[in-house]
């Protein structure tokens, strides 16, 4: 490997882990892009949202996903993204997108199709990327691994606060235990560390330390031999 931009790091983990935020901190510390895999899932599932089609529907996502086009554009202040050549940073989101992601991301055909976008945009390294099989699927050989969890209610409470405490607590805990559901248990590429990842339980970390871990294994793997 020559330098840090040929570096490929696996970030994964459930809603609400911090992953976002430590990817993004880990790419502006080490020069590294940002490639937020759970943006591509919302705007697929926003495209989806706009053409009326059930997020249930296996045949009719699968037909929609061949007529789509997803771009990431790194900038200074994160990922600027494009569906379909619009930018649609903002609209994605919004809370109808977020839940129908989550619903859009089961079905195997989306998950390859995803997959292969996501290879093709980490193919030539120098990257960090975020999501929920990274590491297992998507960069099996990803220079380092890292699983970010916390328990649901930690993750639930972060969720609270970051809304402005805009949703009652109880029902973003409920959100997020029904979304662990989905990702662990989906037929294809279901949620779990990978057997080489760094687990970082951040239940009763701050964000500060979770970042200050994180970027003690990034200069760890850069300073090992090729």
């Amino acid at each position: 490997m020559s330098g840090t931009r040929r570096l490929i790091v696996a970030i994964d983990g459930p809603a609400g882990a911090g992953k976002s935020t430590v990817a993004s901190r880990l790419a502006a510390r080490f020069g590294l892009l940002n490639l937020e895999t759970g943006a591509m899932y919302r705007a697929f599932a926003l495209k989806a949202n706009e053409n009326s089609i059930d997020p249930g529907d296996t045949v009719a996502l699968g037909q929609l996903a061949a007529r789509t086009s997803i771009t990431l554009e790194p900038t200074s202040s994160g990922n600027r993204v494009l569906l379909d050549g619009t930018d649609v940073t903002t609209r994605i989101r919004e809370a109808a997108v977020t839940q129908a992601a989550s619903l859009v991301s089961v079905h195997p055909p989306i998950r390859q199709w995803m997959v292969n976008l996501q290879r093709k945009l980490g193919a030539d390294g120098g990257v960090v990327m975020e999501g929920r099989d990274i590491g297992t699927v998507v960069f099996p050989d990803a220079d380092l691994k890292i699983f970010l969890d916390a328990s649901p209610e930690a993750r639930g409470e972060r969720r609270y606060e970051q809304s402005g405490k805009s949703s009652p607590q109880e029902i973003i805990l409920r959100e997020i235990r029904e979304r662990d559901d989905r990702d662990r248990n989906r037929a294809q590429s279901p949620l779990r560390p990978a057997p080489d990842a760094v687990v970082i339980d951040s239940t009763h970390l701050t964000l500060e330390e979770v970042v200050s871990q994180a970027e003690a294994l990034v200069t760890a793997r850069l300073a090992a031999p090729a």
